[in-house]
């Protein structure tokens, strides 16, 4: 299964969308709460190429955007094989 990473932050419905997406497909993603933390919110903009809003997520390393995108993803049929590899 590959390796997911989500930046979020408390109370935040896009992300609570998000994570109850991964977690329907059985992924548990490790969590970076950007709320109170500054460094880890420097650290999702420069990862997330200067993108501020979260979620952020990312998939063995690769940005794939916030919670839309990756609705999108499973949308098109391409979440499963991403999270697969």
């Amino acid at each position: 299964m590959a390796k997911v990473e989500i930046y979020t932050k408390a109370f935040c419905p896009y992300c609570s969308r998000a994570m109850r997406l991964l977690a329907d497909r059985g992924v548990e993603p490790t969590e970076f709460d950007i709320t109170m933390d500054r460094a880890k919110r420097e650290e999702m903009i420069g990862r997330a190429n200067g993108r501020t809003t979260v979620p952020q997520i990312f998939i063995d390393g690769q940005h794939v955007g916030g919670s839309d995108d990756l609705a999108a993803l499973e949308r098109a049929g391409k979440l499963d094989p991403l999270l697969s590899a």
